[in-house]
Formats: C-alpha cells, sequence, structure tokens
C-alpha cells in the first residue's frame, strides 16, 4: 500500500498563518490604548459640545451667531482627537520593542516562525498606518454625531444645514489626506527612530529618544554657533509650511490644509525621510535579531 505524505510544506504552512497579518492583530490585542485613549477623548468632546455649545446656541437669539456657535468647535474636537492618536502613536512605536524584551516575552515570539523583519515590520505597520486610521474613524464617529446635534438645533431655527454638512464632508476627505501624507509619510523617519530606540535601550526608551538630539542640537550650537539640526527637526515636525498651512481665505472647518499633492511629493525632505526611515527600520531589525531579554 502507497503511504500519502500528508505534511503541508513549509512554504504552505507560512501562507496559510500570514504572519504579517497576525502580528497586526496581535498588536491590537496587547495595545488597547490604540483605540481607548482616542475613543476617551471623543467622548470628552462631545460631552463638551453638547454642554457647552448647544447650550451657547440654544441660548443665542441671533442667528448668525448660533451657525458660528455651532461651528467653531468642529476643528478643535478634530485636532485634540488627532492629537490624542499622535501620542499614542508616539508611546506605542517607544515600547513595541523595548516591552517584549522587558517582560521577556520576546523569547516565545522569536520561537514561533515569524520573522524579526516581518515583527518589525508589523509594528510600524500600526504606528504608521493602523493608529492614524483608528484616529480617522473615531474623529468621522465624532463629527457625525455632533453634526446631527447641530441639525437638530439649526433645524428648529429654521435655518440652512446644507452648509454645515458640505464643510463637515470637506473637513473629513481633507483629515484623512492629511494622515495619509504627514502622518504616515513625513512622520515617517520619527516614528521608525523611536523604533530603533525601542529596540535598543535597556531601560527610559522616552529618555534615549530625545536625548541624542538634543545633545547633537547642543554639541552644533556650541562648536558652530548654528541651529541647522534644530531647525531640520522643527521642519521634520511641522512639515512643509506650504503644503499643509491653511491659506487666507480657507472656510474655517475646511482650513486643516490644502490639497496640493504636487508640492508635497515633490519636496525633496519627504524622500530624504523615508530613505531614513528605511535605514532605522533596518537597524531595528537587525538589532532585534540580536538583542535579547533585558
Amino acid at each position: 500500500m502507497n503511504t500519502v505524505n500528508e505534511m503541508t510544506p513549509p512554504a504552505a504552512t507560512m501562507n496559510s498563518t500570514r504572519p504579517f497579518y497576525w502580528s497586526v492583530r496581535r498588536e491590537l490585542w496587547e495595545y488597547r490604548s490604540i483605540y481607548i485613549a482616542p475613543l476617551v477623548v471623543a467622548a470628552v468632546a462631545i460631552l463638551g459640545f453638547f454642554v457647552a455649545t448647544i447650550g451657547r446656541a440654544m441660548a443665542s437669539s441671533d442667528l448668525a451667531q448660533r451657525r458660528a456657535i455651532l461651528v467653531e468647535p468642529y476643528s478643535f474636537a478634530t485636532a485634540i482627537i488627532l492629537f490624542a492618536a499622535f501620542i499614542v502613536s508616539i508611546f506605542y512605536s517607544l515600547d513595541a520593542l523595548y516591552g517584549e524584551r522587558r517582560d521577556r516575552s520576546i523569547l516565545f515570539w522569536k520561537s514561533l516562525p515569524v520573522s524579526d523583519l516581518t515583527t518589525v515590520l508589523a509594528k510600524t505597520t500600526v504606528a504608521l498606518l493602523v493608529i492614524p486610521l483608528v484616529g480617522f474613524v473615531i474623529t468621522v464617529g465624532a463629527q457625525l454625531l455632533m453634526g446631527l446635534l447641530s441639525t437638530a438645533v439649526l433645524a428648529g431655527s429654521g435655518l440652512s444645514i446644507s452648509e454645515l454638512w458640505a464643510q463637515l464632508v470637506w473637513l473629513q476627505v481633507s483629515l484623512l489626506y492629511h494622515l495619509l501624507t504627514i502622518h504616515m509619510l513625513w512622520y515617517a523617519p520619527l516614528y521608525a527612530w523611536f523604533l530603533l530606540v525601542s529596540a535598543w535601550a535597556r531601560r527610559a526608551p522616552f529618555l534615549w529618544a530625545g536625548l541624542p538630539p538634543l545633545v547633537i542640537a547642543g554639541l552644533e550650537k556650541i562648536a558652530f554657533n548654528t541651529t541647522h539640526f534644530l531647525s531640520l527637526l522643527h521642519y521634520r515636525l511641522r512639515g512643509p509650511e506650504e503644503f499643509h498651512f491653511p491659506k487666507a481665505h480657507a472656510s474655517a472647518m475646511g482650513s486643516m490644509l490644502h490639497l496640493e499633492p504636487g508640492v508635497f511629493f515633490s519636496a525633496p525632505g519627504l524622500w530624504i525621510g523615508l530613505i531614513v526611515a528605511a535605514l532605522f527600520l533596518a537597524a531595528a531589525v537587525r538589532v532585534r535579531r540580536y538583542h535579547g531579554p533585558i
């Protein structure tokens, strides 16, 4: 009788388990602050909008002032939710590779058929893409709820709601574009640096992430009396001014940025930053390969 070898080839096994996909899912399971923190901030923003803004709008007899009161908080609520997501991304990146060495779970994860490259890329994807998209979804949900509340007040006053919703849609489109360009591409070297520090530091990764830039800036100032490195950091944090700073005639809700992709994608700083990010991530992969538990 012929025996049939039912053993699954290693390549097929790896393909069926989808290590990258499950690595990203693992991050979402372990770091619930990825969505809890923006949700808490959104809840506070909606509560403040309902208590303060709706109350002020109902108390005002001037219809134009009532409209202005209802429109004003949208940009502020968007800003604080996205800022919360930005802070979560920073702390996640600094703890992503450091935490598994601190609690020694790296020994377990390295025993699985998941490469160091896959692990680092999964964590990079969470920091650059997943967290900003989670912040975007939560922001859109908060805006829609605020829009419904505003609609109820405006409809009861006999005011048109079409302009409000048109501005809201524009804000959401520009917000998504802003996240996918600034947060994912422009900030890529910052998050890659945080991941490298997270893979290398034996303690206090937050300190080690900020100390080298301060030392470099201080040495440059003392030795050459220049601030080129600080200017470079400032440029990286703010982004190209001509791209995402609002034009003078932009509306209050739609002034987060103006859509000029040609200017953004032709900026040398973008491509230099992506090359630097790739080098940092390659270094993080190598450091994780040879660094064990703390």
